[in-house]
Formats: C-alpha cells, structure tokens, sequence
C-alpha cells in the first residue's frame, strides 16, 4: 500500500461523507438532485427483492427522511401500498427534505408502533450515520416492534442508531439490507454495525469522483486491490535465501502454536523457515517437522549466534512462549536487530505494565498481532475499535492488528484496514498462530508491514472461508496455496 491513498475501497467518515455532498453540490451537482437518486436508489433495491406489498416508511426530521420520501413517491408511483410516518411535522424539516416531504401526496402520521399495523415491509429512513445520541424511547419500541412482528427491515445509509464511525449501537434494530451512498463507513464494517446492517449495498448518487479524490482517506476495507500488488513474486533467477528466511522462537511444552506458525510462513512462501526451540524440546520439533529447520538453543548465545546471520529476514515469538522473563528478553534482543519482527500472543503480554520499554525498543518495522485481552494489558486506550488501534499504532511506532470478526490493522501513520472477509468458523485454537505466521512469511519476503499485515489477515480469511464447517487451525496452512492460485489470477 505504501504511500498511495487510494480510493477504491475507502471507508469514508461520517465528517468526509459531508464534506463530498458538499464538494458535489459545489461543483455544480444541485443537492436535490443528490436527494432524489439517493431515494430512488432506495426503491429500486427494494423492487429488485420484493414484489409489491404493504410497505411503512419511517421517516426522521433530516436528509435521511427526505431520502425516506423520495423512496415513498417512488415506490407509490410502482403501485406500492405506502403509509409514511415521520418524526416531527413536515412544516419543520429544511432544505430538500422539506422539497420532496411537501410534495408527498398521501398522509403523514407519527412514528407509533400502530404504524406498522399491516405492513409487509418496513424502511428505515429515520436517521442516517451522522446519530451521535440514544434513540428517543418511542422510535426504539417501533424499531422493536418491527423485530417482534418478523417484518423486514431496509435500512437508508445505516440502520438507525448506528455511529457511522464506529459501528456502535445505540438502539439500532437489524435490518435485511442496508441502502448507503458513494461508499461505506467504517460503521458498515465494525462490529456491531456490520451485523445490524444485513447485505449492504453501496450505490452512486452522482457525486463526482473529483469530490471523493479530494478527500484524505486514511481508512479502507481490506481488499486484495489494497496490496496485491506488492504480494511477493517468486522469479526464476531466485533462490531460497532471495525469498527470505524467516525465523521463529517455538515454546516448551507449547510446541503445536509455534509449528502451525511455522507451516504457515513457509506455505506463504518463505523460502527458509526455521524454528529455534528450548534443547529440551528439540526431538519433538524435529520429529514433527519436514521442511522446517529446527534449530536447538542449547547453550547461552546460541540465539545471539542465530541473529547474527544476516540472512535472517524476519522474527517472529509469541505462540507458545509463555509469559516470562526469557520471553521479554529474546523479544528485545529481536526487535534491536531493526529488522522486521513480529510480536504475538505471550510476547505482546509480557509488556504489560511495560508500554515503555516495549516502544523504547522498537527501531525497525514491527508487527504486534493482539487480541482484545492482550490489547487492554499492554494499550491503555479507550474508545472505539478503530480509534484504540490507531492510538496503540501511534504510541508505539509498531503496526497493530488488533484481532477479531472485525480485525483492524492500523499504522503508526494513521492509515487502517478494517477486514470483513473472515468466517465465523475462525474462532477456533491456534488460528491466531496462523496468521502470525502468514504476516511473518511476508515481512521475510520484504513486503511492506502494513502492506503484510492487511494482506495476511485477508489471506487468513480467505483460507478459513474455502474450508467451511468443521475448521481447525492445523487445516489453515495447506489451504493458502488455493488462496495465492485465487490472487494471482485476480
């Protein structure tokens, strides 16, 4: 990904959506017009899905009303029973949402549950992503009372009560498909919102692509067109050394984390992989292992040894390790190589209470791969998702993938991705050692750590989906060459 900022694909704040109307209608594009094929973009995903059926549109005292009535006349003019039910008056909406209310020919009532009394279907244009407030009581028991009576839900640019920013729910009820404009926001992505917004569809509305290049996206759902680009290319003139050596630290008696890591670094093409272990375990690594080298640290220095051979591209300690001293040690003397390392699991635990050395220690590209639990011991951040690993990127100079249904990989520059690609049925043990893995085999080949990050949690994602029901971590490895075959064919 580099230095580019590319549009495609990009997550738009709730202040840079703004700020795009506000470019179109500026260069020309009349806002009511921005209105009406927002409405109508509305009524037509909503004709594709259903046949005509009693319908109640909902309607708030803003844009996303004027939306919600655009749709109304729209469907109306299809032969659609529509019934609209509007928060306030209509003598008190502004600008175009009074243009497109007034000229609504049918009846207006309040939003009162007894609205949906005979509704096949409900649309929700109440309020858009910009909501910063709890739900009114009221407008929360409709929105309830839609879930109770089983009615679909379509909801215009987020279902009302989710922050546009955040993905956090204020009251919001969960909707079959959400209809947004121009592009996603982050609170189409994060959990809860993803999940309240059913099937997203992004339509244009007739924003230039001039008002979007304007903006200073630093956001993006993860996507292969991010950083396929720079995935690495094995060439002819190449050997193993050429496709870097990547090198992890494995645990005692923990040794399957380290070796599910292991597999999965060479799987992503790595052209040497090798796994320094306790003497002790030794026999068990070696036995278990083919193309892996195992590497036995029997003596002191024998690590010191190891990171003194140049030709070691990339470190990787974590899985299996064990929160202790020697952890903590090795991690530092891996991260004063300056070259790239890749902290997980008990190596990001073992800084707890120690945020200060652990930054201190940071002088070339790292990578720390936390789930929410590891993140709160060592990040004392609060706020939303993509706020705190932005925070922790920053504080700390290292690149953060804070883990989850809703991974966000952030940058100590501000940039994120935030991934939805990952299955339900990654919840399982030593998935997480995989994808260390996956990101290490990357940085060994030079690929850029943000770059690496986004593309191995995507890799991930994508792996676990070509399985299905039934996936353990140990069948992840074997299933990113059908990923990388999936990637190059584009």
């Amino acid at each position: 990904m580099g230095d580019a900022r590319p549009i495609q694909n990009a997550l738009l704040s709730v202040a840079q959506m703004t700020e795009a109307d506000r470019a179109a209608v500026a260069a020309g594009t009349p806002a009511c017009l921005l209105m009406q094929n927002a409405g109508h973009a509305v009524a037509q995903e909503i004709t594709r899905r259903w046949s005509p059926r009693p319908v109640t549109i909902l309607c708030g005292p803003g844009n996303n009303g004027g939306d919600g009535f655009v749709a109304g006349m729209a469907l109306a003019q299809s032969g659609w029973p529509v019934r609209i039910a509007l928060l306030g008056s209509k003598e008190e909406l502004r600008g175009e949402a009074r243009t497109y209310a007034m000229r609504w020919q049918g009846g207006i009532e309040n939003v009162t549950p007894t609205v949906l009394e005979g509704a096949a279907l409900v649309v929700d244009a109440l309020f858009g992503s910009g909501l910063s407030r709890r739900l009114d009581p009221l407008i929360v028991a409709t929105l309830a009372a839609v879930a109770q009576l089983g009615l679909p839900l379509v909801a215009v640019d987020v279902p009302s009560g989710v922050m546009g920013d955040t993905g956090e729910s204020l009251g919001a009820a969960p909707a079959v498909c959400t209809v947004t404009f121009a592009r996603k926001k982050p609170g189409h992505v994060l959990l809860p919102g993803r999940e309240l917004c059913g099937d997203i569809v992004v339509v244009d509305i007739g924003i230039p692509a001039s008002a979007l290049e304007s903006l200073s996206v630093d956001a993006w759902e993860n996507d292969p067109v991010l950083w396929r680009a720079q995935l690495p290319q094995a060439k002819s003139s190449g050997n193993k050394y050429s496709r870097g050596h990547a090198l992890l630290c494995g645990g005692y008696p923990m040794t399957g984390a380290a070796r599910m890591a292991a597999r999965a670094a060479a799987r992503i093409g790595a052209g040497l992989t090798t796994i320094a272990v306790p003497e002790a375990a030794f026999t068990l690594y070696a036995a278990t292992l083919t193309s892996i080298m195992v590497q036995p640290l029997a003596r002191d220095g024998d690590l010191a040894r190891l990171l003194s051979d140049s030709r070691f591209t990339a470190f990787l300690i974590g899985p299996g390790a064990g929160v202790n001293d020697s952890t903590r040690n090795t991690a530092l003397e891996f991260l004063n190589t300056a070259r790239p390392v890749l902290l997980d699991a008990d190596a990001i635990s073992v800084f707890a209470s120690r945020t200060a050395d652990l930054q201190r220690a940071i002088r070339g590209p790292v990578v720390m791969t936390p789930h929410e639990g590891e993140f709160a011991r060592v990040f004392d951040v609060p706020g939303d998702k993509l706020s705190r690993a932005r925070a922790a990127a920053r504080r700390s100079g290292a690149v953060i993938v804070l883990k989850g249904a809703d991974t966000v990989v952030a940058a100590p520059d501000g940039r994120a991705v935030i991934n939805s690609n990952a299955p339900a049925t990654l919840a399982t043990a030593g998935s997480g050692d995989v994808l260390g893995g996956l990101i290490l085999g990357l940085l060994a080949q030079g690929m850029d750590a943000f770059a690496a990050a986004a593309a191995g949690v995507w890799v991930h994602g994508a792996a676990a989906a070509c399985f299905g029901p039934g996936l353990i971590a140990e069948d992840l490895p074997d299933l990113v060459p059908t990923v990388l075959r999936q990637l190059e064919r584009g």
